[in-house]
């Protein structure tokens, strides 16, 4: 599996440099966001820009890492581009349960927004 990560002070960037996240990319991709996740990265953000087709095994890994970062950080995913993709996220519905930004500037100041709020709230709960 290619794929490049861009290690930031406040967030991560994990492009997947595949045409295909499918069963053969998929247990792959797992096994380096559950690494990320341990290694402390607080916000993902998910570049899928080179990502031409995706299925099922790859939705359940995007879903793996939405879940390991729900509590306690930011999941974003970006470049969704490629019109298949953007169909299947539509079909599917994740784009209304995932976060999805268009591009990778905007993925980043959705997770500062985010971050923002996630102090704002621990703020209140501690007055």
């Amino acid at each position: 599996m290619k794929y490049s990560v861009d290690k930031q002070d406040r967030y991560t960037v994990f492009q997947l440099e595949e045409e295909n996240l499918n069963s053969v990319v998929a247990p792959d991709l797992k096994s380096e966001i559950v690494i990320l996740h341990n290694e402390g990265v607080n916000n993902l953000i998910f570049d899928l820009s080179k990502v031409k087709y995706v299925d099922s095994s790859g939705l359940s890994a995007i879903l793996t890492a939405d879940r390991l970062w729900k509590s306690n950080g930011s999941f974003v995913l970006t470049g969704i581009e490629h019109p298949s993709v953007k169909k299947l996220f539509e079909i599917s519905r994740l784009d209304s349960v995932l976060s999805l930004v268009p591009t990778k500037a905007e993925a980043v100041e959705y997770v500062f927004m985010e971050e923002l709020q996630r102090e704002l709230e621990k703020d209140e709960e501690e007055e």
